[in-house]
């Protein structure tokens, strides 16, 4: 699969999970804050504000950092699995 075709899809969930937050913000059904992570996490991949912006948010909440480095390291081996990638450590 190139990059264009990867990067579509990541753009779209990852926007996807930004207006959730934005939207669980004001409703108390969602949990906002944990969507725009999740966004966020998605994001920085493609964008470099919204890496800046994640680095910022781990320096302030280390613990928060820590679960969303864990969280990152799931969701790309669970990437990997899904395309058939080898591990490239």
């Amino acid at each position: 699969m190139n990059r264009h075709a990867k990067r579509i899809p990541i753009l779209i969930v990852g926007w996807a999970f930004i207006l959730l937050g934005i939207v669980g913000l004001f409703l108390p059904i969602l949990q906002g804050i944990l969507f725009i992570m999740i966004g966020l996490i998605i994001l920085s991949s493609e964008y470099v504000w919204a890496h800046h912006l994640l680095t910022r948010v781990k320096q302030r909440f280390p613990k928060l950092g820590r679960v969303a480095d864990q969280a990152t390291e799931k969701a790309k081996a669970w990437l990997r699995r899904l395309t058939g990638q080898p591990r490239s450590d």
